[in-house]
């Protein structure tokens, strides 16, 4: 496998990819990816197999407002890639670049029913950031994207 940053040849594979991720993850659109291949590339890595194939990706964007901070906002690994460590390489490789600008924290958000998700963020360190009520055991923050749209919150401190 190799960990190399989003470009724009890879966006129509990558966005491919993030479709499989329903209901959890919406894909954007192809602009979109070319966006972020081109503006954000270095926080936005892809694993690549020995044939070519995109085995998993993430989206990931320092934050302009808090430059301490990175937002991860899309991790998908092919359904037939899972378990294989590519989430954990992929994040890693976020992880690198956030060292290199002296960030503090890498943060997520998923939707409470997302179990696999929760498994996933608490297997590679994320905290689950308190909130204001419980779903299932996981701690939400009322609506953390806008109203009605109510999030777990996971942090990783790098600090």
């Amino acid at each position: 496998m190799i960990v190399t940053p989003l470009q724009p040849k890879h966006v129509s594979e990558v966005h491919q990819l993030m479709e499989l991720g329903e209901p959890f993850i919406r894909a954007r659109t192809l602009s979109d990816y070319w966006l972020y291949a081109k503006l954000f590339s270095s926080t936005c890595p892809i694993a690549i197999s020995e044939d070519n194939t995109i085995m998993g990706a993430v989206i990931a964007f320092r934050s302009q407002d808090e430059p301490a901070d990175i937002y991860v906002q899309d991790v998908m690994t092919h359904l037939l890639h899972r378990r294989s460590g590519i989430a954990r390489a992929l994040l890693h490789s976020v992880r690198s670049q956030a060292d290199k600008w002296d960030c503090e924290r890498l943060y997520l958000t998923s939707e409470p029913d997302n179990h696999a998700a929760h498994a996933c963020w608490t297997a590679l360190g994320f905290v689950n950031v308190p909130g204001d009520h419980e779903v299932n055991g996981i701690s939400v923050i009322s609506d953390f994207k806008g109203p009605g749209r109510s999030r777990a919150v996971y942090e990783l401190l790098l600090t």
